[in-house]
C-alpha cells in the first residue's frame, strides 16, 4: 500500500522531468522536440489526477507537486518557446521578452487555483496547460511550415506579444471554463455534458479540417484549443446577456 500511495506522485514527477527537457531542447532552437516534451508532460499531467482518484492516494504533498511541475511544463515552457522565436526573428530586443509573462501568469493561476474552491469541477479563467498546448502547437507548426501564414505572423513585431498578453490575461480571467477531465457524476443533458460534446465535435472538425487540406497534424492541436477558448467565453458572453 505505501509503495502504491506514491504513484501518482511518481507520474507528477515525470511531468516535471518532460518539462525540464523541453525547457533544455527549447534553448537549442529544437521547438519540435520541446512540443513533444510538452505533451508528453500533458499525458502525464492527466494520468497522475486520474491514478489518484483510482487509487484514492491523494496527498497535500500530490497538490504541491503537481502545481510545481505545471509551472515547469505548462509555464515556463511555454514561455520561453514563444520568447525564442521572437529572438529567431529580432535578436533580443525588448519586446521579445513580452512572452515572459506567460511564465508569471502561469503563476498566479496556479496559486489562484490551489486555494479557490470554485474549481473543483470546472475552471475560472484559462488552465495552464490549455495556453501551454496553445503556444507549443503553434511553435510546432511554424518550425515545421516555414511557407505558412502562421510563420509570416510569428515573424511580426507584435502577433506573439499580444497573443502573449491575452493568453496572461485569460489565465487569470473570471471567465467560467469547462473541465475536460472524465467525472463519473455529469448526467446527460445538463450544460456541462452539452459543452463537452460540443467540444468533441469541435476536435472531429479540426481533424477533418487539418486532413483535407494537409496541414501539419500540430493544427489539430491548435485549432482545438483555440476553438475551446473561444466556445468558453461565448458561452460566459451568452449567459451574462441572459
Amino acid at each position: 500500500m505505501s509503495i502504491v500511495k506514491h504513484i501518482p506522485n511518481t507520474i507528477t514527477s515525470m511531468n516535471l522531468l518532460c518539462g525540464v527537457l523541453g525547457v533544455i531542447c527549447t534553448f537549442k532552437g529544437s521547438y519540435d522536440t520541446a512540443f513533444i516534451w510538452m505533451l508528453a508532460a500533458a499525458a502525464c499531467d492527466f494520468c497522475d489526477g486520474l491514478s489518484a482518484r483510482l487509487l484514492k492516494a491523494y496527498s497535500d504533498l500530490g497538490k504541491e507537486l503537481d502545481s510545481l511541475a505545471d509551472m515547469v511544463s505548462f509555464g515556463v515552457l511555454p514561455a520561453l518557446m514563444m520568447n525564442r522565436i521572437m529572438s529567431d526573428f529580432h535578436g533580443d530586443s525588448i519586446i521579445t521578452f513580452i512572452p515572459i509573462i506567460i511564465a508569471v501568469f502561469s503563476a498566479l493561476r496556479l496559486a489562484k487555483f490551489n486555494i479557490d474552491e470554485r474549481q473543483s469541477d470546472n475552471f475560472i479563467g484559462l488552465a495552464t496547460p490549455a495556453c501551454a498546448m496553445i503556444c507549443g502547437s503553434f511553435a510546432y507548426y511554424v518550425t515545421k511550415d516555414p511557407s505558412s501564414v502562421l510563420y509570416t505572423w510569428a515573424g511580426s513585431r507584435f502577433f506573439i506579444p499580444a497573443g502573449s498578453v491575452i493568453l496572461s490575461l485569460l489565465l487569470i480571467s473570471e471567465i467560467p471554463m469547462f473541465s475536460m477531465k472524465f467525472k463519473k457524476n455529469i448526467k446527460p443533458g445538463t450544460p456541462i455534458h452539452k459543452q463537452r460534446i460540443g467540444f468533441i465535435g469541435v476536435i472531429f472538425v479540426a481533424t477533418v479540417l487539418t486532413i483535407l487540406l494537409g496541414l501539419n497534424w500540430s493544427m489539430i492541436i491548435l485549432l482545438t484549443f483555440v476553438s475551446y477558448v473561444i466556445m468558453n467565453i461565448g458561452i460566459a458572453l451568452l449567459f451574462r446577456k441572459k
